[in-house]
């Protein structure tokens, strides 16, 4: 009976051993990440696997803000500590931050696009093939009109499609966009009411709608004027009056504060060189025949500078200041990056502003075939970084961004996405996600910010 009891206590002591040693072994098998209650194989399943990599990627995102090299569960336990604190938890300062407009961030923006559904037609996205001047080349390109929705007049897809301006849930979307990349001030594209593009229909009338939602938002509009039909220092003046008149007292109206504790709205004047300084002068210097100095329409004007030669005619004809919209380094000499640094003496030393122009590309093969000698590629964001470096180096008051909705010509940062319909292949932001370019903004527009603290001490 006791060899029986030895043997039996022999037997359970090494069965007890066995279990032991199974259970380690699968212990060593276990993922590191799992914390207590972690359901281990829930991968498996696609349906929870997509949950559970939501959730990775979300705790991944906490973790680079951070800075975190301890687990996944340590970092949401963190969170749920931080939240019991009377301070506010480091996610909500973040949130906080990229939904700071920066007012020294402008941005061009685009509202001449249409649909049927809210116009009745497609508009700006039916681009016709310029063809080019010389008949000899133009004979080797194609002709005729892009044919939406499938076929449209740029080089990259919107993620909102082939959309209208006038729609209210896109308006809507773009200022979110915007907020998101913490730019501050629309430069809104502006023809006087009844006119247009060639390509496109009067849009004054969107003017209080674009206003409504940037105030929402905490954003600013200001206005880009287009080169319309007989425009002279007469015709600025009347349009300068009407602006002001039926905008000026909107909350989300721009006015910039000067130098001398002014607050003065602003005008981005595109193609300004193609009027003669000495019209300018009549409208902006205070001698002027015309002149809206010292008057309650009085603004900051500020020209396009594209040859060297202009910086000159900007001074003369009582100018505020200068930008250099094209998105193209080395096209022009004003959008050259290397030639800022003197553009910016010349401004400091003549009481102008200098307003540098940076965007994330260029091509505009989809309207001008002709034109891929002009083509800046994206280099996945690597152009666009360049470009604010670049800007920064001038130590700016402002800074301009081409653009984000120009399709036509590729320098758009509103969000794209990869399509392929038919012949077609659109260009798109991978590896990227749609909205690498808001992101890109929103980093530079919180450089710019810390950096400007450093100037001004």
């Amino acid at each position: 009976m006791a060899r029986f009891r030895r043997r039996t206590c022999i037997i359970l002591l090494l069965f007890i051993l066995f279990i032991c040693s199974i259970m380690m072994a699968l212990k060593t098998l276990r993922p590191d990440r799992a914390g207590f209650g972690d359901p281990f194989g829930l991968g498996l399943l696609p349906e929870l696997q997509q949950r559970t990599e939501l959730l990775d990627n979300k705790q991944n995102s906490l973790n680079r803000v951070h800075g975190d090299t301890v687990t996944q569960i340590s970092n949401m336990r963190a969170v749920a500590v931080n939240t019991m604190k009377a301070s506010m938890p480091p996610v909500n300062k973040l949130e906080e931050e990229l939904s700071s407009p920066n007012y020294n961030f402008h941005i061009f923006y685009y509202s001449w696009f249409g649909n049927p559904q809210f116009d009745g037609k497609y508009i700006h996205w039916n681009h016709p093939l310029l063809p080019h001047w010389d008949p000899k080349i133009a004979n080797n390109y194609p002709k005729g009109r892009h044919n939406p929705p499938e076929d449209i007049g740029a080089n990259f897809y919107p993620e909102l499609g082939s959309y209208s301006s006038k729609d209210p849930s896109v308006i809507e979307a773009h200022m979110k966009q915007m907020l998101s990349a913490s730019i501050g001030v629309i430069a809104l594209s502006w023809y006087p009411p009844g006119m247009a593009d060639e390509n496109g229909e009067p849009t004054d009338d969107l003017v209080p709608v674009i206003l409504d939602y940037a105030h929402k938002y905490n954003l600013k509009v200001t206005f880009h004027i287009e080169p319309y039909k007989d425009r002279d220092d007469r015709s600025m003046y009347h349009n300068v009056k009407y602006i002001i008149d039926k905008y000026g007292a909107h909350p989300a109206f721009y006015r910039h504060k000067t130098s001398t504790g002014r607050f003065l709205p602003m005008f981005y004047v595109y193609d300004s060189y193609v009027t003669i300084p000495e019209i300018w002068a009549n409208l902006l210097t205070v001698s002027g025949s015309q002149t809206i100095r010292n008057t309650p329409y009085d603004a900051l004007f500020i020209a396009l500078l594209v040859e060297e030669r202009h910086k000159h005619d900007i001074h003369r004809s009582g100018f505020d200041g200068m930008y250099t919209y094209f998105a193209t380094n080395g096209f022009s000499y004003g959008s050259s990056h290397h030639n800022w640094a003197s553009l910016k003496a010349f401004c400091d030393s003549n009481n102008l502003m200098f307003i540098p122009s940076v965007g994330p590309g260029y091509i505009d093969t989809s309207i001008r075939p002709w034109n891929n000698h002009n083509t800046r590629n994206r280099v996945n964001g690597k152009y666009y970084e360049t470009a604010f470096n670049a800007a920064l180096l001038v130590r700016p008051e402002i800074i301009s961004i081409t653009s984000f909705n120009e399709w036509h010509e590729g320098t758009q940062i509103e969000k794209a996405v990869p399509k392929r319909t038919g012949q077609i292949v659109y260009l798109d932001y991978k590896p990227h996600k749609p909205n690498v370019y808001l992101e890109l903004t929103q980093k530079w527009s919180e450089k710019y910010r810390k950096e400007k603290e450093q100037w001004l001490m």
